[in-house]
């Protein structure tokens, strides 16, 4: 007869769902998170999600063979979407890195741990130190504005975080703050290069 298949509410009169503001962690409480931290482990992988941007499982997956020393890069697939992100190695990201497992994982406690169990960790660690509102994805959010506010880019900063929306990587950088330089200095810069 039909009549079960219709909806008891339709979807228009649903209430419209409330997410809670996403923010990214700023350079201070990232390094009261590192003083706090004595577990090495979980200190460099706090660390390398600061200096890469990767999404938590996407580091916590990565192993010595996604480090190609002779050309200075790291790249792994996206887990989420399977898109391929590869980076240049900074001296700051070497520093790291030269500290990890040469073979295998580079996180080998942290990879055996689920998604849920590193977001708990963290969370008590923030709860510890006095920081809200800041989750391990907010290290994500932290990249996109600093690459924003360093004038990556933008195709760049989406090939980083693995982004294939400009729509999707500029809801991640909004809250960044640009200082504009003026004209004139611009326009000597330019002149420079030339």
């Amino acid at each position: 007869m039909g009549w079960l298949a219709l909806p008891v509410l339709a979807p228009r009169f649903w209430p419209k769902p409330q997410f809670k503001p996403k923010r990214s962690i700023t350079p201070a409480e990232h390094q009261a998170i590192l003083a706090a931290e004595h577990n090495p482990e979980r200190n460099f992988f706090y660390q390398l999600l600061w200096e890469i941007g990767a999404s938590q499982s996407d580091a916590a997956s990565l192993t010595a063979e996604n480090i190609d020393w002779p050309t200075q890069s790291l790249s792994y697939f996206r887990m989420k979407t399977g898109e391929h992100a590869q980076l240049a190695i900074s001296k700051k990201l070497a520093a790291i890195l030269n500290q990890l497992p040469t073979i295998g994982p580079l996180f080998p406690a942290i990879c055996q741990t689920d998604a849920n169990d590193r977001a708990a960790e963290f969370c008590r660690r923030c709860k510890v130190l006095g920081i809200k509102g800041v989750t391990l994805h907010s290290y994500r959010y932290a990249w996109a504005e600093r690459a924003k506010t360093a004038g990556y880019p933008e195709r760049f900063a989406q090939e980083a975080l693995g982004h294939n929306s400009k729509a999707v990587h500029r809801a991640y950088a909004k809250r960044a703050l640009v200082k504009i330089p003026s004209l004139e200095d611009y326009e000597q810069r330019q002149h420079e290069r030339r």
